[in-house]
């Protein structure tokens, strides 16, 4: 086999890649060693900005094959016949630390999906929980900035994490399941994925309906104590990316199984609580789990940074038959996450092959921007409407419309008969056993009980004492026990 010869990166061979060019044998460096300059200079741009959230993070290709029918539901065609396939992209990770973090943390996982299907891409970004800590995205760069490292200490802070959660009850259900024994999973295989929001399904009829979705791991749920979680991030700072990574390259791909809770649009209305409160469930009695489809993963990408790194994922992106819901927090994603990718890859960040469509034709207007690489042919105009044949729209929505009524000006959400922040995460802590909740109690309080203000640990102390008496009192006790060592 004939050697390869190493090139610049404008294809001109290169001589000498041990020695850089000096006046001399001794003599200083020159700046017409156009290789060594080149090399130094993409070396200092090789780094883009990391995510704000979920900036550490293992991905895998796979695909999704439709199992059960759910045409009556939606239009979408990648779900249009059972044992329909469609290669998807999915990426993992944790929400608060940054790229240089551990796996085996306590901390939320995200689980973004990204389907190449024949009608554009659709990405579906959730996360290893139900629910999630807020309702108001007004609130979230607030709750980030809470979550992670104080700009004078240098570290998370306790106070802080604890004094925001103290003026957000709301927060009270999604703490629940942090702290309890799912907060750390063994592994990103290990754990079940929820779409988080509700989103609405429009089927070939025009009827809405209002979905959950729910992942559910077949290689069974497996999660870790405070303890097992510390040493092996002690072992091993990767585990999550050496597990999935090394489970793929052994041909154990790892699967789940896709279930939906399907709401019919006219029942969102009066329903006891609000549907679209993202911290908040709904109850599988009410409406239960149906199949769709099976979701593997099989390939592990080749490059990280290019495929994983520069993955860029937005709820916003929708497919025909999918489309969002009335929820808050939803509504805000649809802008940020998208504007996040912007910034930190470009404009043109949807032709990076990870991103790109697979299945699907892409033609639009846009043309400029940096790294550009879509021109069109000579003819092709960057403007619509014109008399060119360009690309025209279709006047059909993806998602059947929602009436809305009202004066403008900033709400509160609409009262429903069970709207509180605490109910849910009081049926979550009696669904517990006994050394579930001595977990849950322990890791409340060893958090808790580190904050410096008493009025911030009363507050938290009131929202579990609402949430369940039991749950207060134990929390209240082992905060107590722990202050006064």
């Amino acid at each position: 086999m004939s050697q390869r010869v190493l090139t610049t990166e404008s294809g001109a061979p290169v001589a000498d890649n041990q020695n850089s060019a000096t006046a001399g044998a001794g003599g200083p460096l020159l700046i017409q060693d156009q290789h060594l300059l080149e090399k130094l200079a993409r070396f200092n741009r090789e780094r883009i900005p990391e995510r704000v959230v979920h900036a550490r993070g293992s991905g895998a290709y796979g695909y999704f094959e439709v199992t059960d029918d759910v045409t009556g539901f939606t239009r979408a065609d990648f779900l249009s016949e059972v044992g329909r396939r469609t290669e998807t992209f999915v990426r993992f990770s944790t929400v608060a630390d940054s790229l240089g973090g551990a796996d085996a943390v306590r901390d939320p996982r995200g689980f973004a999906l990204k389907f190449y299907t024949n009608e554009g891409n659709y990405d579906l970004v959730g996360n290893n929980t139900p629910v999630f800590f807020i309702k108001e995205p007004l609130k979230f760069p607030d709750f980030i900035h809470s979550q992670k490292r104080d700009p004078f200490t240098g570290r998370q802070e306790p106070d802080n994490v604890w004094d925001f959660w103290a003026h957000s009850p709301e927060s009270t259900h999604q703490i629940t399941w942090l702290m309890g024994d799912r907060g750390i999973p063994a592994s990103y295989r290990h754990m079940n994925g929820f779409g988080s929001h509700t989103y609405r399904w429009t089927n070939a009829q025009g009827e809405a309906f209002f979905v959950k979705y729910h992942f559910r791991t077949n290689q069974g749920v497996r999660s870790l104590s405070a303890e097992q979680g510390a040493e092996q991030v002690g072992k091993d700072a990767n585990s999550h990316q050496t597990d999935l990574l090394q489970a793929i390259e052994r041909g154990v791909n790892p699967s789940w199984t896709l279930h939906v809770q399907v709401m019919p649009a006219a029942e969102a209305a009066d329903y006891r609580f609000n549907p679209f409160d993202v911290t908040k469930v709904w109850p599988h009695a009410d409406y239960p789990l149906q199949r769709v489809g099976r979701l593997v993963l099989d390939r592990n990408p080749d490059n990280v940074f290019a495929e994983v790194e520069q993955a860029a994922f937005s709820p916003n992106n929708f497919v025909p038959g999918i489309g969002p819901s009335p929820d808050k927090m939803l509504q805000g994603r649809l802008f940020a996450y998208a504007d996040a990718q912007r910034y930190r890859l470009g404009v043109n960040h949807t032709q990076l092959p990870v991103n790109a469509p697979r299945a699907a034709t892409v033609d639009h207007y846009g043309r400029d921007g940096l790294h550009a690489t879509r021109y069109g042919s000579r003819q092709d105009k960057n403007y619509e409407p014109n008399s060119y044949a360009g690309p025209a729209q279709t006047g059909q929505a993806l998602a059947a419309p929602l009436a809305v009524d009202g004066w403008t000006g900033t709400h509160e959400a609409p009262a429903h008969t069970k709207d509180d922040d605490f109910f849910q995460a009081g049926e979550l802590y009696r669904l517990m056993s006994a050394d579930e909740k001595d977990r849950l109690v322990a890791n409340i309080a060893g958090g808790l009980s580190q904050v410096t203000r008493d009025d911030v640990i009363e507050k938290n102390l009131a929202h579990f004492h609402a949430a369940d008496a039991d749950y207060g009192r134990r929390v209240e006790e082992a905060v107590r026990a722990l202050r006064e060592d």
